[in-house]
């Protein structure tokens, strides 16, 4: 290893000496200047070339991942331009004097097109740090190649080394696990998401065991694409074991409620008891179900808030899912009406009533049942079925008691309410006066 170094840096001086010598001569000034004065007119051309082909880019429309690339592309006009003109002026230079005297040239020029097809390449990565990153060190990668040191530069990392019993980590297998470990997972999120995408899209699954094949799905390619990145750069994975027992152990008493939403998702998802666009009441909580996900359940409620709610709720308690068979509900509404009423008319009116509300089931007809003598009212019940629940039940409650109240009015049907009668009686034996209360409806 020291002798690979020293070789690593003996060819390195060679290379700086030569480097050296080379920029003695005019002809580097030269090349230097025409670089500078390309790059300058290839930047006062990008902005006025840009704008009209950034508008009619815009006009492309039902390819959002087509329009990406266009977009990525034209937001490297510049670079774009600027390697058009040293591939021109390369061209030229070589067909009139000696390859050696385009030298800077030749490597500006490999140097672009490597810097352009990394930058557009690393647009198509969402994350912006991660993007830059990888950016960055692919363009430094080329470059190293490009100037024929990468081997020095491969010797050099691998000299900084670090013992580990048998295993001997380097910055070199750093530097590479890192590389393969963001690219095989990111290739990894891509497949699982179209996957998920797949799968979410079919109509022979359950709604309940798609999201779990995509969560399955997922993680999986996650954890192959690890392991075979760190096996791909000689990381033994059995000298990890007695590291990830430890972590394992303290992820189990740190992070219990982490552990204990997670395997209640895989639960709810096996056992089906819930599904997006359920329509759930928990606790104060009602709404519907607009997600399932590792640690959490998505409910969006009336208000339009968005709850998220662990998935341990859903297994330790009482659980209202009024679409878990199906999305048919039954309501109740209860009222009273005058004594003088006919309640076999009374019925038939509120059925009616009930009938013309448009959320209300007709093929299952309403029915109106006398429950009770009150004090001072017939009482009823009216029950209808639903087939929206997520819709909301106060409102369509209150849109039948809105008809209830019509159809009354129009047809001369009393709705009693309280009121107090004062009765004052004189004593028989003297002046003293007797106040007898009573309520009336």
């Amino acid at each position: 290893m020291e002798l690979d170094l020293r070789n690593a840096v003996d060819e390195s001086l060679v290379w700086a000496r030569g480097w050296l010598d080379y920029a003695a001569t005019p002809w580097l000034l030269y090349q230097f200047v025409v670089v500078a004065l390309l790059f300058l007119a290839a930047k006062l051309l990008a902005r006025r070339v840009e704008p009209i082909l950034e508008d009619g880019a815009r006009r492309i429309k039902g390819h959002p991942g087509l329009l990406r690339v266009v977009i990525a592309l034209l937001r490297r006009t510049d670079w774009i331009l600027f390697t058009v003109f040293l591939l021109a002026v390369l061209t030229f230079l070589r067909s009139v004097t000696w390859p050696s005297r385009t030298y800077f040239i030749s490597i500006a020029f490999s140097l672009s097109v490597a810097w352009l097809f990394v930058s557009v390449l690393s647009r198509i990565i969402h994350n912006r740090l991660v993007a830059r990153t990888l950016g960055w060190l692919a363009w430094i990668f080329a470059a190293l190649v490009i100037l024929g040191i990468d081997d020095e530069a491969s010797v050099f990392l691998d000299s900084l080394a670090l013992p580990l019993g048998n295993f001997r980590l380097s910055a070199l297998t750093l530097v590479k696990a890192a590389l393969l470990l963001v690219a095989t997972v990111w290739l990894a999120v891509i497949v699982g998401n179209y996957v998920d995408e797949r799968v979410r899209s079919s109509e022979e699954l359950t709604p309940s065991i798609r999201v779990l094949i995509g969560k399955v799905a997922k993680i999986g390619l996650v954890l192959v694409a690890g392991t075979v990145a760190l096996s791909s750069v000689g990381i033994d994975l059995t000298a990890l074991t007695v590291f990830s027992g430890a972590v394992g152990v303290g992820l189990g008493f740190g992070l219990q409620k982490v552990v204990s939403n997670f395997i209640s998702g895989v639960i709810i998802l096996m056992d089906k008891s819930i599904k997006p666009g359920d329509t759930i009441s928990l606790e104060d909580t009602f709404g519907w179900i607009r997600e399932l996900r590792a640690r959490f359940v998505s409910v969006v409620t009336r208000d339009g808030r968005e709850y998220l709610i662990p998935n341990e709720d859903f297994i330790t308690q009482r659980v209202i899912n009024w679409s878990f068979s199906d999305n048919l509900v039954r309501l109740d509404v209860h009222f009273g009406v005058s004594y003088e009423a006919d309640p076999h008319k009374v019925s038939q009116l509120a059925v009616e009533a009930a009938i013309s509300v448009s959320r209300v089931e007709a093929d299952r007809r309403p029915v109106c049942w006398l429950t009770g003598f009150g004090e001072s009212s017939l009482d009823f019940v009216l029950r209808f079925w639903i087939h929206d629940p997520q819709q909301g039940l106060t409102n369509v409650r209150g849109k039948v008691l809105i008809a209830l109240w019509d159809t009354f009015k129009e047809h001369g049907i009393g709705i009693p309410y309280p009121h107090r009668e004062l009765i004052l009686k004189q004593a028989s034996g003297g002046s003293t006066a007797r106040l007898n209360l009573r309520n009336r409806r």
